[in-house]
């Protein structure tokens, strides 16, 4: 499915030509943010489907397939005393339950896994977590906000209803074609989360979130902004990172608005939940759920950093040449260029309200809603 420009053509010829040239640079998912200076790579390639790698002792990595432009997911297998802790999951999909399976009798053989940790709610990172968890009588353990909104979302608790993010969008200028698309996709979490386990143990952060694997401790990092609360995990006697969505090499993790908070600061909150990450030693070696392990954090903090700072600075250029308030569905088409998919549609139109919250915030745009509702947005006086 292909979407048309907005209907506000005019609005968007006229800005188009007189933005700055580095608004080129900007796309959605895999070109997100091309960086100046590039992570260390110690592995090129990722494992095959079916195949395993050993990034550290007793570290392993699995790349599962995901149904979306963004088409892998990395899981890691922690060695530990009598088998292996699992990190993350997969899509709860045929496709992956295959994989699992060829899993089961070629990488683990004769061991089981025996807990599960989950960095957070997502589909391709809770998907199988029951299913596993029955097949091994293993535990869960992931953070408790990120588990309860894995329910209230698979059983459509109000306001966490794809109808509640479809009213966010409207209210921001999305018009009634796009949300039909979108709904068309509405069950999609149910499709890739079958069953959501039943129970779990909680993480915390801090001492208390602190985790024995084959007797290393490893660290739970709260994060916010992607989600409510995602849990990255590190190790500081093998020097590993799992991030998690957190912090990825080459793509911008996306920052989700909810309608059960629409007025809130994400974009902030994910800044903020950068920084224990940056304070971590440069020699760490980062498993990202997508892309290839990599050296290079304060880098990559630092890259995103100045990412969201320009992508700031050029949402405020888009209000100052506006000759009236414009709505999120109206801007973002000039944050990103290329024509994007239905999956892509619906998070740029959600990162780019994030993006215009945190600068109404800060007191540097003002809010005005029309008679029908609609939020628009204009530079403060």
């Amino acid at each position: 499915m292909r979407f048309p420009t907005h209907k506000n053509t005019a609005v968007h010829a006229s800005l188009s030509k007189q933005l700055p040239h580095r608004w080129l640079k900007y796309r959605f998912e895999q070109d997100a943010f091309l960086p100046t200076i590039m992570p260390r790579y110690p592995h090129t390639t990722p494992p095959a489907p079916g195949a395993v790698l050993e990034v550290a002792p007793d570290i392993l990595w699995l790349r599962m397939p995901l149904p979306f432009a963004l088409d892998h997911i990395n899981l890691w297998l922690l060695r530990d005393t009598d088998g292996y802790v699992l990190v993350d999951c997969g899509h709860g999909d045929k496709a992956t339950r295959t994989l699992w399976e060829h899993h089961f009798r070629t990488t683990l053989r004769d061991l089981p896994i025996t807990r599960i940790l989950v960095t957070h709610h997502h589909p391709d990172h809770l998907g199988n977590a029951d299913w596993l968890m029955q097949r091994f009588a293993c535990p869960l353990s992931m953070t408790a906000t990120e588990f309860l909104m894995a329910h209230a979302i698979f059983h459509s608790c109000p306001p966490f209803t794809a109808e509640a993010t479809f009213a966010l969008f409207r209210t921001h200028g999305t018009e009634a074609e796009d949300i039909a698309v979108f709904a068309e996709r509405a069950h999609l979490y149910q499709a890739g989360v079958p069953s959501p386990p039943a129970r779990h143990h909680r993480l915390n952060s801090g001492t208390v979130g602190t985790i024995d694997i084959d007797t290393n401790p490893w660290h739970v990092i709260i994060g916010q902004g992607h989600t409510p609360e995602h849990a990255s995990f590190y190790t500081p006697a093998k020097k590993l990172l799992i991030s998690g969505d957190m912090l990825l090499p080459k793509i911008s993790t996306h920052i989700s608005i909810w309608p059960f908070e629409p007025e809130s600061d994400p974009l902030l909150h994910f800044l903020d939940s950068l920084a224990p990450i940056a304070a971590l030693p440069d020699n760490t070696l980062v498993l990202p759920s997508h892309g290839l392990p990599f050296y290079g954090i304060s880098e990559r903090v630092a890259q995103l950093r100045e990412h969201h700072e320009e992508r700031l600075s050029d949402l405020r250029e888009i209000l100052r040449l506006s000759p009236r308030p414009l709505c999120a569905a109206e801007i973002f088409p000039q944050l990103f260029l290329r024509e994007l998919d239905v999956h892509q549609r619906f998070f740029a139109i959600s990162e780019t309200i994030a993006h215009l919250n945190h600068l109404w915030l800060l007191h540097e745009t003002e809010r005005h809603i029309d008679s029908d509702g609609i939020i628009r947005f204009s530079l403060a006086l």
